[in-house]
């Protein structure tokens, strides 16, 4: 059985432990990221950065490379064409990202539709120009994360992993679904056996990790090194390193400082007007993770309130006693 809480190297880099907050898009923001590596997860993943937009070095897109405060800074970046992807990576690595981490996974229309993401895995030649790209363009370490195969007919992930290593990706992350499935049905853990297999570096699994019974259970099936946790952090950043390093959020005090920290480093990050409206499905996930018993009247005010202190406020109440009070009853 793997130890999660040994090192796992990639490249030159020492990752601390083995348990990885996922990349996603407009949520694994640096907040997001800085309470997740606070916690203790081994690595945490920025959100994918497009390649093409990001050379254009509009400030939205340049707030996704932040990395302050993370011991091990990661930035993804997305594209289909090989000069953007090139330099793209090398303005990541100028901003300070110790591994670039390209995206040939993403399910969305709106990427696939673009031909990038998981539309790549229709494409293995081109995808290869891209990676190969990618090395070629930086010192740092790049890593791949990519989905079983297109479809059920098209179950390619081992033969891309392969043929990444040889271009000198040096870690791959399986998501184990297939684009087509997007997020439905179960996660195929023990399909990402075969791209374990395909390749030396280590292999991440991916997919329907909400807690450490299924992290133990997806590297049993698949025989990876390390595991990545997605959705299942969403209202609770901490996750990850709770599967590490077995560490304690649970009480109600604790949960609702973490909220609040959390609201208003985004507010400080993006700044008071685009910080709230950005917060507020953050808020949702925390409202409906761990206040079960806040009233819909209740629940609004909170999302719906634009003065910050209030927010703050309301938000620690509500999460404090509801919590308190569900802890009462379970006793």
């Amino acid at each position: 059985m793997i130890d999660l809480t040994a090192p796992l190297h990639v490249g030159g880099v020492k990752l601390r432990n083995r348990v990885f907050l996922a990349p996603m898009s407009g949520v694994s923001d640096l907040p997001f990221r800085q309470l997740a590596w606070q916690a203790g997860a081994g690595m945490v993943v920025s959100e994918m950065v497009a390649s093409a937009e990001l050379c254009t070095r509009e400030r939205g897109n340049l707030l996704r490379l932040k990395g302050d405060g993370l011991g091990t800074h990661v930035v993804q970046i997305a594209g289909r064409e090989a000069k953007w992807m090139a330099e793209a990576a090398r303005i990541a690595e100028g901003e300070g990202a110790h591994i670039i981490d390209i995206n040939m996974g993403c399910p969305a229309k709106k990427v696939t539709g673009g031909l990038s993401g998981s539309a790549l895995m229709r494409d293995l030649d081109h995808a290869l120009t891209l990676i190969e790209a990618t090395v070629a363009a930086v010192s740092s370490p790049v890593t791949l994360k990519m989905r079983l195969g297109w479809d059920d007919s098209t179950i390619n992930a081992p033969e891309l992993a392969a043929r990444a290593e040889h271009a000198g990706i040096q870690m791959v992350t399986v998501h184990g679904r297939t684009r087509c499935q997007f997020y439905e049905g179960k996660a195929d853990w023990h399909a990402i056996r075969a791209v374990k297999e395909a390749v030396s570096v280590p292999v991440v699994a991916n997919g329907d990790v909400l807690n450490p019974d299924d992290a133990a259970s997806i590297l049993d099936a698949s025989g990876a090194d390390a595991v990545m946790v997605g959705r299942g952090s969403y209202g609770q950043p901490w996750l990850p390193g709770t599967i590490a390093q077995g560490l304690r959020h649970g009480t109600s005090d604790v949960i609702a400082d973490y909220a609040v920290a959390h609201y208003e480093a985004m507010l400080t990050h993006y700044g008071e007007p685009t910080g709230i409206r950005h917060a507020r499905k953050h808020l949702g996930w925390y409202l409906e993770m761990h206040g079960v018993d806040i009233s819909t009247v209740e629940r609004g005010s909170i999302m719906t309130e634009n003065n910050p202190r209030q927010v703050a406020r309301r938000l620690h109440a509500a999460l404090c006693r509801t919590n308190a009070a569900n802890m009462k009853r379970v006793a």
